[in-house]
């Protein structure tokens, strides 16, 4: 058995060298069926449906529609190193013009737009499929090419200022029809569950890993590989919305995603790859229905005190706006024809004096943070 022959995977001992030899999937069952492994799923099983229950229960979907998945875009990018701010983020948001966002904002704002596009488009489609991919990739982007071409060299380098920074990590496939064939492996294992008939959890970690393997677009494959994640754990009925905040469990052990990521290429680990996933579903799903909780409670609390201790009418109506996104201005109760211009700056400088909102002035216009809403959210 030579060196790169493990024995149920061939690895890639060459970083410098394309993996064309990527297996195909499906995996031998041997890799991910151990009693660890089956644990960890259970625990990632039971809180994905808890959050699931949990987020159907809700009336107002627009709560989590805007602001766990605002959340989601800005950590997933922070992941390829796209920094924003919460406020500028915010604010970006609430003005709803995201043509007009630059640099960081937009990229964030794409992503969402990503969210939201692919969960609408899987809704009319049975199955994944390669224009699915490059969909999200393009709106995410905002690019109109589309898999790489045979010709394009893509190489993985090491970030950072250390000794090894640039070092080569890995070498993505390139050739003609190489990436082709491997995306419709890899969705013909995500699609077929008679075939393939893993739990979809499972299949999640392992389809993201191959995903992420294959890189099939020259930029952005990060990105949409999470987005593919969601969609797919929507797709299959584990969730309603794509609200998961699972970005944010890798950004806090994102040494270990590329750790384990490379193990399986190079060392053929893909226990700890699939376990680490799994804990990442468990512990995002978790503090997913907490932010959820928190959110609804705020949202009843800040109710009884506006309707105590105020002359607001239409409460109900207001209450909402304020919990679709942090930032809200004028325009947005105008524009949903709940109040009159100066009805809504009324009602909302009255509610600043209250202490439920905060009053900003940002390049000469007003906006009213939610404030409850916003430190759940940054927390």
């Amino acid at each position: 058995m030579s060196e790169n022959q493990l024995p149920n995977y061939k690895i890639n001992p060459d970083r410098e060298k394309p993996w064309n030899e990527l297996p195909l999937l499906p995996i031998d069952d041997s890799l991910y069926r151990t009693i660890d492994i089956y644990e960890h799923l259970a625990e990632a099983k039971a809180a994905l449906a808890r959050l699931h229950g949990r987020s159907i229960a809700i009336p107002n979907q627009g709560l989590l529609i805007n602001t766990i998945s605002l959340q989601e875009a800005k950590a997933s990018s922070e992941i390829e190193n796209i920094f924003t701010t919460d406020d500028e983020l915010y604010k970006a948001y609430s003005n709803n013009k995201i043509e007009e966002a630059t640099g960081p904002i937009k990229e964030v704002l794409h992503y969402r737009e990503a969210l939201w596009k692919g969960f609408e488009y899987m809704k009319q489609k049975e199955a994944f499929d390669i224009d699915y991919l490059i969909e999200m990739y393009r709106e995410i982007k905002e690019a109109s090419d589309g898999i790489r071409p045979p010709f394009t060299s893509v190489l993985i380098r090491k970030g950072g200022s250390g000794p090894l920074a640039g070092q080569t990590i890995y070498t993505p496939p390139r050739g003609e029809g190489i990436l082709e064939d491997k995306l419709t492996n890899l969705l013909a294992f995500m699609n077929d569950d008679h075939t393939y008939p893993l739990d979809p959890i499972l299949k999640m970690a392992i389809g993201h890993f191959q995903f992420e393997a294959i890189h099939p677009f020259r930029d952005g494959n990060g990105r949409s590989g999470r987005v593919f994640n969601i969609h797919y754990l929507t797709h299959k009925g584990l969730l309603d919305f794509p609200i998961l905040f699972l970005s944010k469990y890798i950004i806090d052990n994102k040494d270990a995603y590329y750790h384990t990521l490379a193990g399986v290429s190079q060392r053929g680990d893909w226990k700890a790859w699939i376990t680490y996933i799994l804990k990442a579903v468990e512990v995002t799903a978790n503090l997913t229905f907490r932010k959820i909780n928190d959110i609804i409670k705020a949202k009843e609390n800040i109710y009884q005190a506006v309707h105590l201790h105020s002359d607001v009418r239409k409460v109900d109506q207001l209450i909402a706006v304020l919990f679709q996104q942090p930032f809200s201005t004028v325009k947005h109760f105008t524009s949903a024809k709940i109040y009159a211009e100066n009805t809504a700056r009324n009602y909302l400088n009255q509610l600043v004096e209250m202490g439920v909102l905060e009053k900003r002035t940002i390049n000469g216009h007003h906006y009213y943070l939610n404030i409850d809403l916003y430190n759940i959210l940054s927390d």
